[in-house]
């Protein structure tokens, strides 16, 4: 029997897998590894607290989790043009005694059966328009190109430092970086705009990852992105997690399989919910292995991190695509 490190990359190979990768199995989660990331606010529902950035970030009741908050007196830019007057990043400088935690902590996986990753929020979009709003942001690539490209080498070069002190103390081997890039129905933006603006951020971010030890990308977009996979392979993803069904997954596997793999097609928005069953459930996976196949694709709640929102759905998933290892190895 393959270790659960060795099936990930036979299945993402077009290998010999001998059984589905059973949704995170092959993440062990460095949560709060490093202190940089591990500075952001922790906020549970009903709470509220800026992040390093400055942006206003709010949990409602009710509310599957914590969202950015942008009416005109919490928007951090105002007028792209003048972001410099007010973007101030987090701080990136910590005491190497601040590490020692996470550098235990990644020490203690067993890489040979699974990778120590590292979770990233928010990515290069989704730091731009939580810098400004998604409505004004999606104008300002349009009215304020130059700005925009300012602003987002701000955010990218940011990044990089931070890649650069991750790499050097925790030193992962895998990267989980969420940067959401559309609706449930589309793309937020072209593939032509994305290729200009987007994909020159995440080539030079996870280029660096993979030159300084990280063997695999998990990049994260619940959403519609189909057409924007040419550029994430290009960026260098190696698994899309979250993949919705709106995407068309198993067309995506045929076309794409073998350049990135899938991870989904288990959309939250369908089973995620306080009236969820078992058979429901049973009916999803079934549908998603057998169309999608054992090659190139992982079976997947879509939802960003190993759990769901309703207690027993993320479980319930995996108990079925247990169930199809055995059916279909």
């Amino acid at each position: 029997m393959l270790t659960i490190r060795q099936n990930l990359l036979e299945t993402i190979h077009g290998g010999k897998p001998d059984r589905f990768v059973n949704q995170y199995e092959y993440m062990t989660l460095l949560w709060g590894a490093d202190p940089i990331t591990g500075a952001f606010p922790r906020i549970g529902p009903g709470k509220e607290a800026k992040d390093g950035w400055g942006v206003l970030i709010r949990f409602k009741q009710g509310q599957p989790g914590p969202f950015p908050v942008h009416d005109e007196e919490h928007k951090v830019v105002k007028d792209i043009t003048k972001w410099r007057d007010v973007i101030k990043p987090m701080p990136l400088e910590y005491p190497e005694s601040a590490w020692e935690a996470g550098i235990k902590m990644a020490e203690a996986v067993d890489r040979k059966e699974t990778y120590a990753t590292i979770f990233y929020a928010t990515g290069v979009f989704e730091r731009l328009h939580y810098l400004q709003g998604v409505d004004t942001c999606l104008v300002n690539f349009y009215e304020e190109p130059e700005a925009t490209k300012e602003l987002l080498k701000v955010i990218t070069d940011w990044e990089l430092a931070y890649a650069e002190r991750v790499t050097r103390y925790i030193k992962p081997d895998c990267i989980f970086h969420h940067d959401d890039f559309g609706t449930q129905s589309s793309s937020f933006l072209s593939p032509e705009m994305f290729e200009e603006f987007i994909e020159p951020c995440y080539k030079q971010i996870y280029s660096f990852y993979k030159s300084h030890g990280v063997e695999l990308i998990v990049h994260h977009s619940d959403s519609y992105a189909a057409n924007l996979v040419p550029g994430m392979i290009r960026m260098g993803a190696d698994i899309w997690q979250g993949c919705i069904q709106s995407n068309d997954v198993p067309d995506l596997v045929k076309k794409f399989g073998g350049q990135i793999s899938f991870m989904g097609d288990l959309n939250n928005g369908v089973l995620d919910k306080a009236s969820w069953t078992k058979e429901e459930m049973r009916r999803e996976v079934e549908r998603a292995c057998r169309t999608n196949g054992k090659h190139y694709f992982i079976p997947c709640m879509t939802m960003g991190d190993p759990g769901s929102i309703f207690p027993g759905v993320y479980e319930a998933a995996s108990e079925e695509i247990a169930r199809m290892s055995k059916e279909m190895f």
